[in-house]
């Protein structure tokens, strides 16, 4: 097809993102590849992209396809506003807690409003039961994050592993609830990512606990991009479900 090119799917790559780095929309991407699962790309997986298709691949765009394209790209903004402040803020409360910093609890009293800023995010969509019930699994999943920092810091390890149990079962909560509100998203997929949230999280703990500092620097740079990865999944979840 004239004006296309063939592209390989690289870690951390969502339709959204590829829409703007090569100035062509989600709808066209889509369009030219059918069949295609934006939550479930594989790396390696060659897709058709059409650069500089700024305009819908079939119908002018009009009023509406635009008012749609601006909310699309408010709603990924603001996702990764949310996500960033959740991994920032949570990064600032594990070095507080194992410095003994005296801002603390001003820290981790602005790291538990992320919980909430994401449930009136879903809110609009999805109504109240969803959003309270959103709302109280992230603030448990900043809580049991807290625990374990404090037993790692105590180099309790027993209770560093019940404690990391709890962690995986409170994310695998997060997915199915997830997974059960969009068609687009799928219970695995959100499970997938909140491991390997945690995963990164995990070793970034180890990291500081053993003083590796280079190492958990590092580590928050794979912790950022994958955050960022969650909210463009999450916000093209929703504006694909809502796009009408």
């Amino acid at each position: 097809m004239n004006g296309t090119i063939r592209y390989s799917i690289r870690p951390y790559d969502t339709i959204w993102m590829l829409a703007q780095v090569f100035n062509t929309t989600v709808d066209s991407i889509m369009a030219l590849n059918p069949g295609i699962t934006p939550t479930n790309l594989q790396i390696g997986q060659v897709i058709t992209i059409n650069p500089g298709d700024t305009f819908h691949p079939i119908d002018t765009p009009n009023a509406s396809d635009q008012a749609v394209s601006a909310m699309l790209a408010e709603l990924v903004n603001y996702m990764r506003m949310l996500w960033e402040q959740h991994i920032a803020w949570t990064r600032i409360v594990v070095m507080e807690i194992l410095n003994d910093i005296p801002e603390l609890e001003a820290a981790t009293q602005r790291l538990l409003r992320n919980p909430s800023d994401f449930a009136e995010a879903l809110r609009p969509f999805y109504g109240d039961e969803v959003a309270s019930a959103l709302e109280g699994l992230m603030t448990e999943h900043i809580t049991i994050a807290a625990e374990l920092v404090q037993a790692a810091k105590a180099g309790n390890n027993e209770a560093a592993a019940e404690i990391e149990q709890r962690w995986y079962e409170n994310a695998d909560q997060i997915a199915a609830l997830l997974g059960s509100i969009n068609p687009y998203w799928t219970t695995e997929d959100w499970s997938a990512m909140l491991y390997e949230h945690l995963d990164l999280l995990k070793a970034s703990i180890g990291n500081m606990v053993a003083e590796n500092y280079m190492e958990s620097i590092n580590g928050y740079d794979a912790m950022e991009q994958q955050a960022l990865e969650m909210a463009d999944m999450m916000a093209e979840g929703i504006y694909m479900q809502f796009a009408q």
